[in-house]
């Protein structure tokens, strides 16, 4: 946002722009002026962006859209730029020409007529064509409605709530979009499925659905848990002394859960934030169950008991977190919590921080011996 225009769309590939869109809102019903600011303003701020009279004049334009909430009158040129059976280029860019070239026009508009008028002739036709007028846009009072028609969201007592959540995450997309200092926090774009995908969370916090299941679940080979033999997911369940059978068990659905977590977030029927709500749900649930078992460890209390409370705390911990939903409203296959605790087990960038996980009461020392041993 605003890094070309008010609002611009690009391609994927390429990240060149498709479309540039200029936002004009007016609150009192009117008509769209031939020589107002709205549109000529428009006009230059496109000059200036695509540099049309220089290293752009080769390469093929975006659509330059207008969207007013006024209404452009028929027979004037922005009625001849607007979409559909009536748009004529032809008629339009003479009346623009003329328009430009007025000598009694407002003199707020002036400056950028003369800048239209000094492109050469075949500029001008290349950026007309270029323009599209979309007029009679909704006031605000209407964008909920129109925004709710064009998300599919259908009228019930919970549109609204669902329409805040869409709107609420758009604004902290826009900030991120806005953001030019800090290169973590900067967003480049927002996808189409991505927002898409925001709609149907925030639809089945209030409706309930069941996300898609494309993993089939079948006991690893050798072959795929040899990449596991020296992760910290496994240390951290042979130091509470599981067997290898029950280690084979647990690495399954850790296996299975990562994979299918992954296409979630590939066809978009998650979202990285979305992921990582759920992951912080079950660090809940995993802290639940760890603080209460480990309550009563001190230094007196032996190896071998510690390891039967870090066993404890790693079947509590299953029972609980096989009930959280992946997103809110909808129902999730019971391994799906188990494999992801077992992930947030595995990720040493957490290690030392409040979002570490472990089984063995000891398991904040142990995990850090383990780093320091892996990088010696």
């Amino acid at each position: 946002m605003e890094l070309l225009d008010d609002i611009e769309f690009l391609r994927h590939e390429t990240q060149d722009p498709l479309e540039l869109l200029q936002s004009k809102y007016r609150e009192a019903a009117g008509q769209l002026s031939e020589t107002g600011k709205d549109f000529w303003r428009s006009v230059t701020s496109w000059i200036d962006s695509l540099q049309v009279n220089a290293d752009q004049s080769a390469l093929p334009l975006p659509i330059l859209r207008l969207v007013s909430t006024q209404v452009a009158k028929e027979g004037t040129f922005l009625h001849f730029l607007r979409s559909g059976p009536d748009r004529n280029v032809g008629r339009a860019l003479p009346r623009m020409e003329e328009v430009a070239t007025d000598a009694d026009g407002p003199g707020t508009t002036a400056d950028d007529r003369a800048l239209f008028m000094e492109l050469t002739t075949a500029q001008r036709h290349k950026l007309v064509t270029a323009m599209v007028v979309d007029d009679g846009a909704p006031v605000m009072s209407d964008v909920d409605r129109s925004l709710a028609k064009e998300l599919g969201i259908t009228p019930s007592e919970h549109a609204g709530a669902v329409l805040d959540e869409i709107k609420g995450w758009w604004y902290r997309v826009a900030v991120r979009l806005l953001e030019r200092k800090d290169p973590t926090y900067m967003l480049a774009s927002v996808s189409a499925e991505e927002l898409l995908c925001r709609r149907d969370e925030a639809v089945d916090r209030y409706t309930g659905k069941s996300l898609p299941i494309t993993q089939t679940l079948r006991n690893l080979t050798e072959a795929e848990m040899a990449p596991y033999r020296n992760r910290l997911v496994v240390s951290q369940m042979q130091w509470i002394g599981l067997p290898d059978t029950e280690i084979a068990m647990h690495l399954r659905d850790y296996h299975y859960a990562r994979a299918q977590r992954s296409e979630w977030l590939r066809s978009f029927k998650v979202t990285a934030d979305g992921l990582d709500a759920y992951e912080r749900d079950l660090h809940y649930e995993w802290e639940s169950v760890f603080r209460r078992r480990t309550r009563r460890v001190d230094d007196a209390t032996s190896e071998a008991a510690r390891q039967d409370i870090g066993q404890d705390v790693l079947d509590g911990t299953m029972e609980r977190v096989a009930d959280k939903s992946a997103r809110p409203g909808t129902s999730t296959a019971p391994w799906i919590g188990r494999g992801s605790i077992h992930d947030l087990c595995d990720r040493t960038e957490y290690v030392g921080s409040d979002r570490a996980v472990g089984w063995h009461p000891d398991h904040p020392r142990l995990c850090k011996d383990h780093i320091e041993a892996a990088d010696q």
